[in-house]
């Protein structure tokens, strides 16, 4: 481990709390691998992601207190962090390395992969901000200054050629604790985001330092029959396919589905439509798309989509293992012109988005990425949103409040600033428990004031719909 002791302050606005860095350090892999020695490719999935940003959750936990023996438990808690993330990162060392490309003219070719071998490690930082879990929990929207509990903080996937591919992030809060995370999503999807991250938790809390974990990560890319592992891209310069787009003035919300409502919804869908198939993710959706479809106050006969995230690992013919680590994860879109969807009964939206999921089957995966290897794209902000479009993102069966790391259950989880636009919607699981989501909103201004003004969406959030 090397370490950079530096304080220096960070304001990311002019009326935002500082942040101040203390240390920085970069963290490898505890014992050599011997599998770190070949270059790791980006398979397709990966590749369509280097325009985009980082992904960026953390969990705010309440500060530990000093006991007899332990007069300086943040110290501790560091130091513990260094050590189980060395460990975590002998079975996760793509996430220590940087992205690599190989270029060359004749033939032309452009391959982008992770190269593990030159690297100093993934990043750790610890930080103090004078802010305490109240200011940033009892605003009616999420503070801006979360946005610095995050390292990357405008960064797009592409820059892991010069900057970590992960990054943890402490920060001390005068009586709490944040714990960002923020992983390139070129490297890894949601799902492998938080294997990696449970991972991590548990070999904090073991009690003996292992190397051994339960469930290691399968680093192998998949490519398509006969493709792969260099797939040459057709460009000579990235900046013929990365954009970088400053997020529009916004406002973020997080609004608490308990577990009565969203039993409520889903019950409402089905019986609306005479059928058990449509999940309760389908159904808070459909509520969300609905709502903000009026809010927005899109014409009626102006089309509107909902993007819902879609796991490829269970899809694929054979599937995937669950411990894939890499992008496995696709959007499936369900549309309707604003007219359409709100003529209709609340359960035809979500009949609409259940459609879109049943479609998504191993020949539609296999489909995309045909398609995709005859004409290479990245993902860019006007790809994946659009002016009355959403973007559902995350998931509530992420076990994201059973990630301790020996402080006890978190109190809340925070996004960073990695994709925020208008229409951008974080599904993550509540607090409680039992099927209860927190849904993070990101709408312009004008548009979050009508949803909060929605009585179908009130009544949807209160159980009362």
């Amino acid at each position: 481990m090397s370490t950079q002791n530096n304080t220096l302050t960070i304001p990311l606005t002019m009326n935002l709390p500082i942040v101040q860095t203390i240390s920085e350090c970069f963290i490898k892999p505890q014992y050599p691998v011997e599998e770190i020695k070949p270059p790791i490719y980006l398979a397709p999935w990966d590749l369509a992601e280097l325009s985009m940003q980082y992904m960026q959750k953390g969990l705010l936990f309440i500060k530990p207190t000093p006991t007899n023996d332990q007069q300086n438990p943040v110290k501790t808690l560091l130091e513990k962090l260094k050590e189980s993330l060395s460990l975590t990162l002998i079975h996760f060392y793509p996430l220590a390395g940087r992205l690599a490309t190989h270029k060359q003219e004749n033939p032309h070719s452009y391959s982008v992969f992770i190269d593990c071998n030159n690297s100093p490690g993934a990043k750790f930082i610890y930080a103090t901000a004078n802010l305490t879990i109240s200011d940033i929990l009892s605003p009616v929207d999420v503070p801006l200054a979360v946005q610095s509990f995050f390292d990357h903080h405008r960064e797009v996937n592409h820059d892991g050629h010069t900057m970590s591919l992960l990054s943890i992030q402490v920060t001390e809060l005068i009586d709490g604790i944040f714990l960002g995370c923020s992983i390139n999503h070129a490297v890894a999807d949601g799902s492998s985001y938080w294997h990696f991250f449970d991972t991590l938790s548990n070999t904090f809390r073991a009690q003996e330092k292992s190397c051994d974990i339960s469930s290691p990560p399968i680093l192998t890319p998949w490519f398509p029959d006969g493709c792969g592992p260099i797939i040459n891209l057709p460009f000579s310069h990235h900046d013929q396919f990365i954009r970088r787009v400053e997020a529009p003035p916004h406002r973020v919300r997080i609004f608490h589905f308990s577990p009565q409502s969203v039993a409520k919804l889903k019950c409402k869908a089905n019986s609306e439509c005479k059928t058990l198939n449509i999940s309760s993710f389908q159904a808070v959706c459909a509520l969300i798309w609905r709502s903000v479809t009026r809010a927005r106050r899109v014409p009626c006969d102006h089309e509107t989509s909902c993007r819902i995230p879609a796991n490829n690992r269970i899809r694929m013919d054979p599937p995937l293992p669950n411990e894939y680590f890499g992008n496995a994860v696709q959007s499936v879109i369900g549309k309707a012109s604003a007219g359409e969807l709100l003529g209709h009964r609340f359960g035809w939206a979500a009949w609409r988005l259940h459609e879109a999921v049943a479609g998504h089957s191993a020949w539609a995966v296999q489909e995309w990425v045909d398609n995709w290897m005859k004409h290479p794209f990245m993902f860019t902000r006007e790809k994946v949103s659009g002016q009355f479009s959403l973007v559902m993102a995350w998931s509530p069966r992420f076990r994201m409040y059973e990630s301790e790391f020996g402080m006890g259950r978190a109190v809340a989880i925070r996004s960073g600033y990695g994709k925020r636009f208008h229409g951008m919607v974080a599904l993550n699981p509540g607090y409680e428990g039992g099927g209860s989501m927190d849904v993070e909103v990101c709408l312009s201004p004008e548009a979050m004031s009508g949803l909060e003004s929605d009585g179908e969406f009130i009544d949807g959030v209160n159980g009362k719909y």
